[in-house]
């Protein structure tokens, strides 16, 4: 009997003795049939992280069922992954732990000019469009901004410095409209997350805010958004983007993609909740050339993507 099956033995028997109460009468097991007990490590999964503009939760909320649904669709083991910070996002890219980004097209850019990443496809937005814009908000009640000439000299806060609808977007339509960055009182981020720049200016930390159009929707059952207005929307831009690592296989890739391609809002009433649950309507494909505009404007109000 060797030394691991003797502790075995007296592991069982020990178990047993301590589990007859008195007047029980004991089970007899037999030892003469066993079988070895293999240890098998888990499968590699296929990491999916959404750009973390929202909580952890909302990300969950509305990404849960499309992961799932690719998974089902590839055979492929897909997990989400959340990143706490925009910074955290492009890091774990960077350091292999996220295989497929959900990201906005500045975020997108950075990526692939440090490390290589891929477009894939792009979301049509619920407005049926492909692009987004932001949106720059103050108070209703704060009669000293009505338009974005009145935003010099106030305070802005933006969602982070790599926001495309929360940052990039607004300043450059600040830029062109004559407003530099020191024509603010001051200017702060918001955490990368949409909901803290709305709630800066609904509690009258901040005089203006900028966000992605379609963010006070977010915030609609905390706060009363009739007290938020919009005063001015920046230009359209190309809208977020799935990626690839490069390192992922191409037919895995072209899985992923064909499966999110396959994606039938208006005919398959499973597909509508998926994408529903996502807020967006439906994919398109893409490749980096679509985001040279991005490029163009990175270059233009002086913001590094390297």
């Amino acid at each position: 009997m060797t030394g691991r099956f003797h502790s075995f033995f007296l592991l069982v028997t020990a178990l047993l003795l301590f589990s007859c109460g008195e007047g029980e009468e004991a089970i007899k097991v037999s030892l003469d049939k066993r079988e070895e007990i293999f240890f098998r490590p888990q499968v590699p999964a296929i990491t999916y992280a959404y750009l973390p503009q929202y909580s952890h939760t909302e990300s969950f909320q509305r990404h849960h069922r499309l992961v799932a649904y690719l998974a089902e669709e590839t055979g492929l083991s897909i997990r989400q992954v959340f990143p706490d910070t925009f910074d955290d996002h492009i890091n774990m890219f960077g350091q292999g732990k996220i295989d497929i980004s959900f990201s906005n097209p500045f975020v997108y850019v950075k990526l692939a000019n440090r490390f290589g990443a891929r477009a894939m496809a792009r979301i049509i937005e619920e407005d049926g469009r492909a692009e987004f814009r932001s949106q720059i908000i103050a108070r209703r009640d704060n009669k000293e901004i009505q338009t974005i000439a009145d935003s010099r000299g106030r305070s802005w806060v933006a969602v982070d410095p790599s926001s495309a609808g929360g940052y990039l977007f607004p300043l450059g339509h600040f830029i062109a409209h004559g407003l530099q960055l020191d024509d603010f009182s001051e200017v702060v981020f918001a955490g990368g997350r949409q909901e803290n720049v709305i709630l800066g200016v609904y509690a009258g930390l901040h005089d203006i805010g900028s966000i992605r159009e379609g963010s006070l929707a977010v915030v609609a059952d905390k706060i009363d958004i009739d007290q938020i207005r919009v005063i001015d929307y920046s230009a359209w831009y190309p809208g977020w983007v799935y990626a690839h690592s490069p390192r992922l296989p191409r037919e895995v890739v072209e899985a992923i993609r064909d499966a999110m391609l396959r994606l039938d809002y208006a005919g398959n009433p499973r597909h509508r909740e998926i994408l529903a649950a996502a807020r967006f309507i439906g994919f398109m494909p893409s490749d980096d050339r679509d985001f040279d505009l991005i490029r163009d404007l990175s270059d233009k109000v002086g913001l590094d993507l390297e």
